[in-house]
């Protein structure tokens, strides 16, 4: 049986990735407001994958005993979304704040979670990349660590 700090953290990782999956299901309805042709395309089936990654979330903690995080109203964004190139780089920030948020996942104890928390993060840094963003070899980790 796994300790209850064990499960707790589990819960934790998953409930902030979950409301990073919310975050962006928000955002992508300003995105997709403020973009046409092959960007509103893009926008309606990035919005969907979040939705979906949502609703697996959703059940996982289920699954574990835990009553999901619900999305808020509203969401601050980082920054004024005025035109297309904001809403792109609004995407971008989704996309990395969903693809730090599944790096928590990446490191709880159970094996389980930490193989979806790897393969959770690859989708949305594609996506950040089609947005026009840049990758880097350990998203989240701060560039000071990595060169150390």
């Amino acid at each position: 049986m796994k300790p209850a700090s064990a499960k707790a953290a589990d819960v934790a990782a998953l409930q902030a990735a979950l409301a990073a999956e919310h975050a962006a299901v928000y955002g992508y309805g300003v995105v997709g407001a403020m973009v046409a042709g092959r960007a509103l395309t893009l926008a309606r089936a990035d919005w969907l994958a979040h939705q979906e990654a949502r609703d697996t979330l959703e059940a996982m903690l289920v699954k574990l005993g835990a009553t999901p995080v619900a999305a808020s109203p509203a969401y601050q964004l980082p920054f004024a979304v005025t035109g297309e190139a904001s809403a792109a780089r609004l995407a971008v920030a989704l996309e990395d704040g969903v693809t730090r948020a599944y790096l928590a996942v990446v490191a709880v104890t159970d094996r389980t979670l930490r193989s979806f928390g790897a393969l959770a993060m690859q989708p949305p840094a594609n996506r950040a990349l089609a947005w026009g963003g840049a990758t880097v070899a350990f998203p989240g980790m701060p560039t000071t660590a990595a060169s150390a």
